[in-house]
Parts: C-alpha cells; sequence; structure tokens
C-alpha cells in the first residue's frame, strides 16, 4: 500500500479508537459497505501499516502511579555494553518505552512503578547496575495532558 487516501485514515482513526468495533458498525462510520470496509482493512493489515491490535490498561487503577521520563548517559558506546544495556531494558516490566535520541542524553526511558520507593529499588537494583549506564536524571511526570493511547 504505497498511499493513504481519506478513507484509510479514517478507518485507521476508528479502528485506534476501539479496535474491538465490528466490520459493521465501521463500515457504516466510514461510508463503505461492510465487504468494501473488510477488504481495506485487510489491506492495511496486509501492507504493514496495521500491525497490531491492543488493549489499553488504566496503569494507576492498576497502582502504577508513579511515571518518570528518565534520561540516561551512557559511560561508553562500546557494542557489548549498549547490547547489554538494551536487553536489560527489554524485559524491564517498569520500562514501558525507550528513545534513543540525539542531544545530551543518549536514552529516554518512560517509566511507571508503585510509588517512589519502587521507582528507588528499579534505580538501584536495575538501572545503576547495568555497566554502560554513567548517569540518569529523573523528571516526575505530574499529569498527563495526551497520550497516544487514550487521547487524553
Amino acid at each position: 500500500m504505497d498511499t493513504l487516501n481519506q478513507t484509510d485514515l479514517k478507518i485507521l482513526r476508528h479502528l485506534r479508537q476501539d479496535s474491538r468495533i465490528s466490520n459493521a458498525d465501521l463500515a457504516d462510520r466510514v461510508g463503505l459497505s461492510s465487504s468494501s470496509c473488510w477488504r481495506r482493512v485487510r489491506a492495511l493489515e496486509d501492507s504493514g501499516v496495521l500491525h497490531r491490535y491492543s488493549i489499553v490498561l488504566d496503569e494507576e487503577k492498576m497502582g502504577l502511579t508513579f511515571q518518570a521520563i528518565v534520561h540516561v548517559h551512557l559511560t561508553r558506546h562500546d557494542p557489548e555494553l549498549v547490547e547489554d544495556f538494551l536487553r536489560v531494558v527489554q524485559r524491564q516490566e517498569e520500562i514501558r518505552d525507550c528513545y534513543a535520541t540525539t542531544g545530551q542524553a543518549d536514552y529516554h526511558l518512560i517509566v511507571r512503578c508503585r510509588d517512589l520507593n519502587a521507582y528507588n529499588d528499579f534505580l538501584e537494583n536495575t538501572l545503576f547496575r547495568i555497566p554502560a549506564v554513567a548517569s540518569a536524571q529523573t523528571n516526575l511526570v505530574l499529569r498527563s495532558i495526551k497520550t497516544r493511547e487514550t487521547g487524553a
């Protein structure tokens, strides 16, 4: 699928809001027949534009009320050290997102924990035990203004 048209974008917007919507309801909302809508969704899946359906959890209701953005500085960029860091990032449940960026920090992590004590435990027993990590700066999230999952 080379380009997305307005109908494709409408389909994606509605699926992003509710991935459990029935094909009939989706077709109604975007102004297509059910069979035509199904073919377009299938084409979006086959092209890789639409590659996964998922759920959004309310992490605060799950008791994960502490959220931080952690700016990580590495000591060196030796391939082995970086790979070790990335392996830990991949398996660590507290780390929701990780971004390699330009700028002062090498990586930016979005971290969710139960509370400040759990975050301190994550820092001391996980992040600071990774040989590649030189330092980390934490910005506490006071409130979410907009997230991709909720739009809030």
